[in-house]
């Protein structure tokens, strides 16, 4: 959503990728994926997750599991447990493990120095969605970017699809998804399939809202136009 950083991903069975990642980049995560987000700038980098909970630990709540730190999955194991996993002295696990004391988003001192990214790391990990070609382009009404299988191949492995949406002042969208507004704002209206309005309110940046399957949403953005970057349950 906002500024500049880096972050290191580890897909099931293979090496670590560490890219810079910057306003407007898309990132397809699948399941199993290990990750970290670092923000080196002095300005806030704000990155949004979005993404199928139906299977998580919980129902409708993304499932975490902290690798370190005062909630670290490894806490729970005895040192001697550790230390024969990893093949290292029950000192090092100590290290290891009870070094990092926070949990979620923790404060670095200078001394620490997280791996620089790499250009080719991006390809087939990243879209960015700001300087992508644009899938539809109405002059004086908006823009929009398709997210698929053809442009970033993993979201085959998520099951989920999306895209990037920019509306001029006054215009107006009809779609079916879950969205998140990025900038601007507007109204919405959301109909059921038995034609009736279920829902009409305005909505601003920062806020989220779901359409039901089979429900149908229209928006329409005031003066200065509108933004929003939604989700939908094909990857195509």
């Amino acid at each position: 959503i906002a500024g500049n950083g880096v972050a290191g991903i580890v897909l099931p069975e293979k090496d670590e990728k560490v890219i810079g990642i910057r306003k407007g980049d898309a990132i397809a995560l699948p399941f199993g994926a290990v990750t970290w987000w670092y923000n080196k700038e002095d300005t806030e980098l704000i990155v949004l997750f979005l993404g199928d909970t139906s299977k998580g630990h919980k129902a409708g709540s993304f499932t975490d599991f902290y690798l370190t730190g005062t909630n670290g999955i490894f806490t729970g194991f005895s040192s001697e447990f550790v230390s024969r996993a990893w093949d290292v002295d029950e000192s090092t696990v100590k290290a290891l493990v009870g070094s990092q004391s926070g949990k979620g988003i923790v404060k670095l001192d200078g001394s620490i120095k997280l791996p620089d990214p790499k250009k080719e790391d991006r390809e087939r990990l990243v879209y960015n969605c700001e300087e992508a070609p644009l899938d539809v382009d109405i002059k004086n009404g908006g823009r929009v970017v398709v997210l698929n299988t053809k442009n970033l191949p993993l979201v085959a492995e998520i099951g989920l699809g999306a895209d990037l949406v920019k509306l001029d002042g006054f215009s107006c969208d009809s779609a079916l998804q879950v969205t998140y507004i990025v900038s601007g704002s507007g109204r919405v209206q959301v109909v059921g399939v038995d034609g009736k309005r279920v829902l009409e309110t305005t909505v601003k940046a920062g806020q989220l809202f779901i359409v039901p399957r089979f429900f149908v949403v229209s928006k329409i953005c005031d003066p200065d136009g509108m933004s929003w970057f939604s989700i939908i349950t094909t990857p195509k």
